[in-house]
């Protein structure tokens, strides 16, 4: 019988295999969610400044509503913007 490495496919075998999300504060111990670290907070917005959601970014239930709360503080503090055109 022919081994794995013998057969061709027609098309790539791992397409459709998607990463594994995880959360990156448990992951990393981050306790904590400055609002007031702009550049950090940059990940969790898209372009025209909306918070990406959960299942997007991966996060828990728990460091979600702490990111928002820190996007929202830094927001009011003008930090960050609350509407944008191409922000990334």
């Amino acid at each position: 019988m022919a081994s794995r490495d013998d057969i061709k496919f027609l098309s790539n075998p791992t397409i459709g295999k998607t990463k594994k999300k995880y959360c990156r504060f448990k992951k990393f111990g981050i306790k904590y969610i400055d609002y007031k670290d702009g550049d950090f907070l940059l990940q969790f917005i898209n372009e025209q400044g909306k918070i990406l959601p959960r299942r997007i970014t991966g996060n828990s239930l728990k460091y979600q509503k702490k990111v928002a709360v820190a996007i929202k503080r830094a927001r009011h503090l003008a930090l960050l913007p609350f509407v944008t055109d191409l922000l990334k």
